[in-house]
C-alpha cells in the first residue's frame, strides 16, 4: 500500500521529502510530479523497482529509462558529451526534454540501451523533484507514469493513488501535473534526432 505525500508545490515539507527518500533507500517504487507530468521513480541500484517499472508500463528490454539529475554536475557524470552538445543541452535544461546520449561506466548495465550502450537523462525543472533529488543526493532511474494502452499519463496524485496503491510504495502530490511527456532527443549519433515530441519545444533541435 502506498504512502500518500500531499507536498507544497513552492516550499515541499522537509521532512515529508526525507520520508520518500527513506522510502527510496529502502528499495521502494514512487510516482512523483515532474515539469511534464507524473513519474516513476526508484534508487538507481534498485533492479526490483527497474523490473516493477517494466511490469506496470509492459516495457520491453529496448525500453530507454532515464537518469533524473539534480543538475549538470550530476548529470556530466553518467554520460559522454562533446563541447556542441553540452552548449545545446545546457542551454535546455532544467526543461521538460529527455536527452539520449552514450552512457559512461557509472551508469549500471542493466540500465543501458542492449544495443546502443545509452541512456537517457534529463533535468527537471520543477521544485518537489528538485527537493526529492538534493536530498537523495545520486540521480533517480525514472520512466513517465503512461499506462499500456493509455494516451496520456496520469495528473492527479489521489488518482495515482487510488489506482496504483497495491504496486506503489509512495505517492508525492503536489499539484496538477501537465499532460506531455517530455520531448526525447537522442544524441547518440553524429546529428541530434528527435524521437518524441513532448512538453519541450522541439524546434530548436531540428
Amino acid at each position: 500500500m502506498a504512502k500518500y505525500f500531499d507536498v507544497h508545490p513552492d516550499n515541499p515539507q522537509p521532512r515529508s521529502i526525507g520520508q520518500v527518500v527513506d522510502i527510496l533507500r529502502g528499495n521502494g517504487l514512487i510516482a512523483y510530479p515532474t515539469d511534464s507530468c507524473f513519474a516513476l521513480g526508484a534508487q538507481l541500484g534498485n533492479k526490483d523497482g527497474m523490473d516493477r517499472i517494466r511490469s506496470i508500463r509492459h516495457l520491453d528490454d529496448k525500453h530507454h529509462f532515464t537518469l533524473v539529475c539534480q543538475n549538470f554536475a550530476q548529470l556530466g557524470q553518467f554520460v559522454i558529451i562533446n563541447n556542441a552538445v553540452f552548449r545545446a543541452i545546457k542551454a535546455s535544461t532544467p526543461g521538460s526534454y529527455t536527452f539520449i546520449l552514450p552512457a559512461t561506466k557509472e551508469v549500471p548495465r542493466r540500465l543501458l540501451h542492449p544495443k546502443k550502450k545509452t541512456v537517457g537523462v534529463r533535468i527537471p525543472d520543477h521544485v518537489a523533484a528538485q527537493a526529492l533529488l538534493a536530498e537523495l543526493g545520486e540521480p533517480m532511474l525514472s520512466s513517465t507514469l503512461l499506462m499500456p494502452g493509455e494516451e496520456e499519463p496520469m495528473t492527479q496524485g489521489w488518482q495515482i493513488k487510488d489506482e496504483l496503491d497495491h504496486v506503489l510504495d509512495a505517492v508525492i502530490d503536489s499539484g496538477d501535473c501537465g499532460v506531455e511527456p517530455t520531448t526525447v532527443v537522442d544524441f547518440s549519433s553524429d546529428e541530434p534526432e528527435v524521437v518524441r515530441v513532448g512538453a519541450g519545444d522541439p524546434s530548436r533541435f531540428e
